[in-house]
């Protein structure tokens, strides 16, 4: 018999997926319209800085980027990768006052 005081976080099978996707102007509605359409999404979270989206949910990850993608938006799983290259371009925009990868000036 199902408890009927169960709480969204009490179900173990809800993940969190992190997500790199391309932010600019509108696309956070669009996203967010995308990911509306797909069963088992229960939180979405958008970080617009860092192109970072936290998906919570019972869906699988999969379908979840695939869901993003036919929207037309470019995503792919966050990756430590991710987190040291924003960090880096944080720091170096904030100390040069332009953007700088590898001593190569992109503006």
């Amino acid at each position: 018999m199902k408890n009927e005081t169960e709480q969204p976080w009490d179900n173990p099978n809800i993940k969190s997926v992190e997500l790199k996707v391309e932010m600019v102007g509108l696309h956070e509605k669009r996203l967010r319209k995308c990911l509306s359409k797909l069963k088992g999404i229960e939180k979405v979270e958008v970080d617009g800085n860092s192109d970072k989206v936290i998906v919570t949910g019972y869906a699988h990850r999969n379908k979840i980027l695939k869901a993003i993608r036919r929207g037309g938006l470019k995503a792919e799983f966050w990756s430590a990768h991710n987190e040291f290259l924003n960090a880096y371009a944080v720091a170096t925009a904030s100390n040069y006052g332009a953007f700088r990868f590898n001593n190569f000036n992109f503006f």
